[in-house]
């Protein structure tokens, strides 16, 4: 009785699990299924995942204004190509890489010594330096944005990767996430470190950060999805110069500048942001969850 109990409980969280990652696969289902179809195809919602793939109808070119020969292809061919035809895609992609990595190199050169000075050295008001760490995760980002453009602002700083990178590189939930780790270290280990000659600073960045890499990684993915992702603080300070826009925003004034009906290089276009982030995962998946595990060992 207890056998079957214990299986049928089994079996409802497999489904409640898979019920759940339905729900999260859907919107990436139907993006890249778009990405591949004829704007008939995806205002019907025929055809398949992939489409039929035939060749666009000339009414279509003449509905939207363009050459024909546009439209003597494909429609996953023409879906991609108009991605970077009609913005500057490669542009969006790479100020996402500046911007992302710029940010993340700072934050590990300043989280590392704060999480390790709170982990492993003694000194007076260190537990009310950490609680005032875990006070500033409370803090919503959109509660502290005005002060942060206005101080960019009065030095002319908006319109800038300066101003993109510049608010977020302390990064709180990178101190707490290496001090968890760190935490978990043996004293023994910096013990020796000292006894052979190493200063503080010394066995942070040859002892601590080697032993840190599964928590960086998972940091890693923490605040590159992040910043990435993030429509809200680029849609601020970045306000005239497109040649600074980061994917996300980049996307909107690529849906501006396309007819609505063009669904297909618009999904085209979120498929090419998203992909860098999926792969990253995937490759870093096991590490990643390594990272998060031995960080919440104490």
């Amino acid at each position: 009785m207890n056998g079957q109990s214990s299986l049928r409980g089994e079996v409802g969280k497999h489904i409640v699990l898979l019920l759940g990652a339905s729900i999260v696969i859907l919107p990436f289902y139907l993006m890249l299924s778009f990405s591949f179809k004829s704007p008939a195809e995806i205002q019907s919602i025929t055809g398949g995942f992939f489409g039929a793939q035939e060749m666009m109808t000339d009414q279509f070119c003449v509905k939207q204004g363009r050459p024909l020969a546009e439209c003597q292809m494909l429609p996953v061919v023409y879906n991609y190509t108009a991605a970077f035809r009609e913005a500057p895609l490669l542009r969006y992609l790479l100020n996402g890489v500046i911007v992302t990595l710029s940010i993340f190199f700072i934050q590990v050169l300043v989280a590392l010594p704060c999480a390790y000075a709170l982990a492993k050295l003694r000194f007076w008001g260190r537990d009310v330096v950490f609680g005032l760490v875990l006070f500033c995760l409370l803090i919503p980002v959109h509660a502290i944005a005005l002060p942060l453009y206005i101080m960019l602002a009065k030095v002319g700083l908006t319109n800038t990767y300066a101003a993109l990178i510049i608010p977020w590189t302390i990064s709180v939930f990178g101190i707490f996430l290496m001090r968890q780790f760190f935490m978990t270290v043996p004293d023994d280990l910096i013990d020796a470190a000292r006894m052979d000659g190493m200063s503080e600073f010394s066995i942070v960045w040859k002892v601590m950060l080697p032993t840190a890499i599964p928590a960086l990684l998972a940091f890693a993915i923490f605040s590159i999805v992040a910043h990435w992702n993030d429509y809200f603080w680029p849609r601020i300070v970045i306000t005239g110069d497109r040649d600074l826009m980061t994917p996300p925003l980049g996307l909107r004034m690529f849906k501006s500048d396309l007819d609505g009906n063009e669904y297909g290089p618009m999904m085209a276009a979120a498929t090419v942001i998203v992909a860098p982030l999926v792969v990253a995962f995937l490759l870093a998946q096991r590490r990643f969850i390594e990272g998060i595990t031995l960080s919440g060992m104490k």
